[in-house]
């Protein structure tokens, strides 16, 4: 059956996020551009983009609640339900995923009782898995409302939960002090993070993620830029530099064992040595 309109925002409500909503409008030449600034808006208030949250969108926008709507369920940013404090979201994609991302995504799912996009029952922790979190350098990566927490494993991650729940201090491996979903998700929407220290903390690039860079200007690494940091037994704080991985009985460090990056095999069709036959011509 068709749905009622969605009620409105109360008139206190309403009124401070016109006014939010006039400041993040005021940015673009066009109005249409700052849906998804003004998405995250409503998320801050609500927690998930709500029927009533897709309304004030397209009232301010002039745009109807379906084109809201298809924007909103398209990108994995926007909860479509209510979640928890703190959206955990532990990346499946292939480098984690091997790495141990898909470990300790199960351990979690056992360890919280949930499944996927799911929430606690003290409506804490939302857990989801991620397809990628843009710091495959880092694997396997889990980020609490899209702050880092780097080089996980199952352990280290339930620790992390574990506290979370509790409310005890959690600091991300880099990057700004944790805060709220909600509070996320102002930030998300272009308003600036009012915490003391919280710009500043945002760090930078680790080693791991310059070697790229030190080589090209033909600066020599060390073993401890060139190999991964260790693996951690508890979750990692701020400003802490990762030690060298000597590695595990039959899973040898990356000082012993380098990478197919590292040393190619002489398996490539394109290799002299391994020179293609008709079948592998262009256009056989």
């Amino acid at each position: 059956m068709p749905q009622l309109p969605a009620a409105d925002y109360p008139a206190d409500v309403r009124a401070r996020l016109e006014a939010d909503a006039k400041d993040i409008i005021a940015r673009y030449p066009g109005s249409r551009s700052a849906l998804l600034p003004l998405l995250h808006l409503t998320q801050s208030v609500d927690g998930y983009v709500t029927r009533t949250g897709v309304r004030f969108c397209a009232e301010q926008l002039d745009l109807t609640t379906a084109e809201v709507t298809a924007v909103a369920t398209f990108y994995s940013m926007y909860r479509r339900k209510a979640g928890g404090d703190y959206q955990v979201g532990v990346c499946t994609n292939t480098l984690c995923a091997v790495m141990g991302g898909d470990a300790i995504f199960e351990e979690l799912k056992e360890h919280l009782g949930v499944g996927n996009n799911e929430t606690t029952q003290d409506g804490k922790v939302t857990l989801e898995h991620i397809e990628c979190n843009a710091a495959c350098d880092f694997a396997p990566v889990v980020m609490v409302n899209w702050e880092f927490f780097d080089n996980q494993t199952p352990d280290s991650a339930k620790h992390l939960v574990d506290d979370l729940i509790a409310g005890r201090e959690v600091r991300p491996t880099r990057g700004a002090p944790l805060c709220t979903y909600k509070e996320t998700a102002r930030i998300l929407a272009g308003f600036p993070d009012q915490r003391p220290g919280a710009v500043e903390a945002t760090g930078g690039a680790g080693p791991a993620s310059l070697a790229g860079l030190r080589l090209s200007r033909g600066e020599a690494l060390s073993g401890a830029d060139a190999g991964r940091p260790a693996r951690r037994p508890s979750v990692p704080q701020q400003g802490e530099t990762p030690a060298a991985s000597s590695g595990s009985p039959g899973h040898p460090g990356p000082a012993e064992h380098a990478s197919s990056h590292d040393a190619p095999q002489e398996t490539a069709v394109s290799d002299p040595a391994n020179p293609a036959g008709p079948e592998g011509e262009e256009g056989k």
